[in-house]
């Protein structure tokens, strides 16, 4: 039996080659799409699981009322660690980890820069990184210790054993390499090329900065079977129990379990609100879901497209005898060994289409065929498809009554409403709403792009403080402007594009007691307004060498002015963590963080400041000379007062341009569901066209000759496809109108909904719509009625 279904599914092939290929290359795209978004989820969900103790790894963050609402961040006092475990017996243990340093390792005359964290010294044992070589227990208990991945090993000793190695970091301190771990997998969160001891650090930069310095991420390991609910109420409170500010401001403290980092880190007025990446997650799950659904529809309309050739089979045969269920046996076996020869013509795309796919998500997703669940779960998925595409097809033809069949009396090919126009009109609904969606994550995109920075980013790089820099930082920006190299030079503790501190607690004149106004920080010697194009609406930029005075200067934007309700700001006092700054200018408002978020206030300190130190070097180069032969002699130049570390600039523009590829990615990847959903859809429509072709071929033949025009015909066949379209328009309007404004909302800066979007999307469906069937269409216009007529 099983051998005669296979037989006649090849022979049906083969008679219906065209349609066949159709009915494959739908499939096997829909299947494709399937599988790489999957694989994308997959992916996403499987970040830091494979440490042994995750269930028990919980990465610690505040909760502190502020400015009328609850915000939530994920760095802490450094002093939170050892606090947890001398206060909580729940917990087993408690890591800190330092953000990523970039620092020069020198290896007899080899030197290269490589980025890694410092951590204390149970993060080996607390997360699973597997260990080549040493031990995870003892690996960073010395001060000089250090812990390379296998990668940077390599790259530092070759093939020499690198176990015990001495290794001269920042060319002051040898440290030995005391353990080998395996490259870092690409899911997850971690980073790092090397790993430092918590020893290191204090040795090197005097130890933690207190409980009202809140910038150090932590991790705890809770005891086996210690219950999180008995634990919170305790972590809540620990800092309110050595900080009285905490007390006061009702500073609350939870922890965050490793299984929920990834994709729920979002919190909305201190409670987490299901978005974050999960968003994300359940879009694309959709998404996957409805281009196999219409892939699968494709195969439906094209199945029952050709009923009227598979309906006197199926009269025969139950004349002969045959039973419903074997016919519903015949067709879905069919269904399946196509789907089956689809899922291999699937995975030939997906394999193909891989380094593509992963260039566009950033990721490194592949199949890994050495894997049984791998198989087993394509069968899987071969399966479901074939069930699903066959399953209407074969009710549909098993239900042939063999009377009406060999009497040529069973179809009713117009009736208003059909199971296959319900279907397309389901498709362009999709194809719909993703076009839509497109056009309004495009439209954001240029918004914020098109957003006046405040500042100028041409022809200005920044260059870390690396090495010798800080000392010879003078010479540097001497003999830069002096050859006509660079217009102007400056330095500042971070790049322009990034925010790396701000804070409350600020004092000034008039200040209103509850006002709780939180600043971003940002720190700069001399010349930040002229190399920068900062806009000056009051005062000046600092000068240290006619006001030295400036270095306890003060330069706010208009929204700190706002906030301070200052009328003559110049002159005004401003105290901050026991510095009294006076304000000597005020500038427009400049983007420092996200284009999407509204500027904040934002103070930038004289070169006195004790909370923050000069680590980037930003210079403005001579627009008259060439970018490539400047960066030469600007290296040059670096190489003779820094010869030790290498020259690594970056553009600030560019810095700048990859504030938006998530929202690129974004808009890209629905680009490309959209024209994948708009390819199939297409094919349903063709499916459809035929189908209503072949059913209307005699009607068709009786109006030629009655004189019907071949424009005519072709307007009364395209007419109901347009009306389909429509319909599916009036469906997807709404729906793609909460969906992009739900999306939106995450976005403070963002652009409105616009009337002319579903115009444009109206417009585009239809023409697709128009052009799919007009072939179909045109084709039956131009038959000869002798051919359609002579059987009558």
């Amino acid at each position: 039996m099983i051998r005669n279904f296979f037989k006649v599914a090849y022979r049906n092939l083969l008679r219906s080659k065209g349609f066949s290929t159709i009915n494959i290359i739908g499939l096997a795209v829909g299947m494709a799409a399937a599988i790489l978004i999957l694989l994308w989820i997959q992916d996403e969900k499987s970040y830091d699981e494979f440490h042994e103790n995750k269930g028990r790894i919980y990465e610690v963050w505040n909760r502190v009322p502020f400015e009328g609402k609850v915000d939530c961040w994920n760095t802490v006092s450094g002093l939170t660690a050892r606090a947890m475990e001398k206060d909580l017996p729940e917990v087993e243990r408690a890591v800190r980890v330092n953000s990523n340093d970039n620092f020069l390792f020198s290896v007899g005359e080899k030197k290269m820069m490589k980025s890694g964290v410092t951590v204390d010294t149970g993060f080996l044992q607390m997360f699973s990184f597997p260990m080549l070589k040493g031990n995870p227990l003892t690996a960073l208990n010395d001060m000089h210790s250090v812990v390379l991945t296998e990668k940077t090993a390599k790259s530092l000793f070759g093939n020499e054993e690198a176990m015990g190695k001495i290794i001269k970091i920042e060319n002051r301190d040898n440290f030995t390499v005391t353990g080998i771990l395996k490259d870092l997998p690409d899911n997850t969160r971690f980073d790092f090329e090397y790993l430092l001891p918590w020893s290191s650090l204090k040795y090197r930069e005097g130890g933690d900065l207190g409980w009202n310095d809140n910038s150090t991420p932590t991790y705890v390991m809770l005891k086996p079977n210690v219950n999180y609910a008995a634990v919170a109420p305790k972590i809540k409170e620990l800092k309110q129990h050595y900080n009285d500010e905490a007390k006061t401001m009702k500073w609350e403290l939870f922890i965050y379990p490793l299984s929920r980092w990834r994709l729920y880190s979002s919190f909305t007025n201190g409670v987490e609100d299901n978005g974050g990446r999960s968003t994300f997650i359940k879009i694309f799950s959709i998404i996957a879901g409805l281009i196999l659904l219409i892939a699968c529809i494709n195969f439906m309309n094209l199945s029952t497209a050709r009923s009227e050739k598979r309906a006197k089979e199926v009269g025969i045969r139950k004349v002969v005898g045959a039973q419903k269920s074997s016919l519903i046996s015949q067709f879905i076996g069919e269904s399946v060994f196509i789907a089956f020869l689809a899922g291999i013509v699937a995975v030939i795309i997906v394999l193909i289409s891989l380094p593509a796919y992963n260039q566009l998500t950033n990721k490194k997703l592949f199949v890994n065929f050495g894997n049984i669940y791998t198989w087993i779960t394509f069968i899987g998925f071969i399966l479901f498809t074939g069930l699903l595409a066959g399953s209407y097809p074969a009710f549909f033809l098993s239900a042939f009554q063999p009377v009406k069949v060999l009497k040529g009396t069973f179809k009713k090919a117009n009736a208003l409403v059909t199971p296959r126009k319900a279907l397309v009109v389901l498709q362009f609904t999709c194809a719909t709403i993703l076009i839509i969606c497109t056009i309004v994550v495009k439209q954001q995109i240029d918004y914020g792009r098109d957003r006046e920075t405040g500042y100028n980013r041409d022809n200005l790089i920044y260059h870390f403080m690396t090495g010798d820099i800080p000392e010879n930082y003078t010479l540097i920006k001497n003999e830069l402007i002096e050859s006509g190299i660079a217009e102007s030079v400056t330095k500042t503790n971070s790049p322009l594009t990034e925010r790396w501190s701000n804070g409350w607690g600020q004092s000034w004149a008039g200040k209103n007691p509850d006002d709780k106004t939180s600043f971003d920080r940002y720190l700069s010697d001399e010349g930040l307004g002229v190399t920068a194009g900062l806009q000056f609406v009051q005062g000046r930029d600092f000068d240290l060498k006619k006001f030295p005075t400036d270095s306890t200067g003060l330069i706010i934007n208009e929204s700190s002015l706002k906030v301070m309700k200052f009328k003559d700001p110049l002159g005004k006092v401003v105290s901050d963590l026991g510095i009294d700054w006076h304000i000597v200018g005020v500038i427009k408002d400049f983007i420092l963080t996200s284009p999407y978020e509204p500027t904040r206030p934002i103070l930038i300190c004289g070169a006195k400041s004790s909370f923050m130190t000069f680590k980037v070097m930003q210079i403005k180069l001579n627009r008259n000379n060439s970018t490539a032969k400047a960066l030469k002699k600007v290296e040059t130049i670096f190489k003779k007062y820094n010869p030790e570390y290498p020259f690594e600039y970056k553009f600030v523009d560019e810095a700048y341009a990859r504030k938006f590829d998530n929202e690129q990615r974004q808009g890209t990847l629905a680009a490309l569901f959209a024209g994948l959903t708009i390819f199939i859809s297409c094919l349903g429509l063709f499916g459809l066209a035929t189908y209503m072709a072949e059913n209307r071929i005699k009607e068709i033949g009786v109006r030629k000759v009655l004189g019907a025009s071949v424009t005519s015909i072709t307007a009364l066949l395209s007419k109901d496809f347009v009306k389909l379209v429509i319909v599916s328009f009036l469906i997807a309007a709404p729906l793609s109108y909460w969906s992009m404004y739900k999306w939106l909302q995450d976005y403070e800066y963002r652009v409105s909904i616009h009337w002319w979007v579903f115009a444009v999307a109206c417009f585009l469906s239809v023409a697709i719509a128009i052009l799919t069937v007009s072939y179909q269409a045109i084709k039956a216009a131009f038959m000869n009625p002798v051919k359609s007529l002579r059987k009558e």
